[in-house]
């Protein structure tokens, strides 16, 4: 496969990467301010840091998975055993993305109660929900690499 055929993925995943940063920068702080004002303690605003910012260290290791794995592609190694460990990598980041989602998810239910905002809750549903689907797909992706490996190498065997 020509090298760059894969460009516009690599450069998506990056794309994926920046909106994410800044929101990190920018917006996890106002909403940890907000927490802590809204129940007056100090405590909360901790809880906000602790709980979204964990969640941005496996999305990353994700990204950085998924960026591998089309180099991987590039260099005509898309059916080897470095594939399917990257796809594992994926799966188990979305599932800890979910984890810790659902870990936070009284606070959604706190700021949503209190500010009398129902969307919030459905937000945090929907991260989980839509990590979740990545999880199974990358599930997937995998187990059919895998057994497409398989049969790769029992074909190149009789051969």
């Amino acid at each position: 496969m020509k090298q760059g055929t894969t460009l516009f993925l690599k450069a998506a995943v990056i794309l994926l990467g920046i909106p994410v940063l800044a929101l990190c920068i920018f917006v996890v702080p106002e909403i940890a301010n907000f927490a802590a004002e809204l129940y007056s303690r100090s405590y909360m605003k901790y809880y906000v840091f602790i709980d979204l910012y964990a969640t941005v260290i496996p999305f990353y290791f994700a990204l950085y998975q998924a960026f591998k794995l089309l180099s991987y592609i590039d260099k005509n190694k898309a059916f080897s055993e470095l594939s399917v460990q990257a796809l594992k990598k994926i799966k188990y980041c979305a599932i800890t993305i979910s984890v810790l989602y659902v870990a936070g998810m009284p606070l959604f239910y706190l700021i949503a109660e209190r500010d009398d905002a129902p969307g919030i809750i459905v937000i945090g549903m929907v991260i989980i929900f839509a990590s979740l689907v990545i999880a199974v797909f990358a599930a997937v992706l995998q187990k059919l690499l895998k057994e497409a490996i398989d049969i790769k190498s029992e074909n190149d065997l009789t051969v």
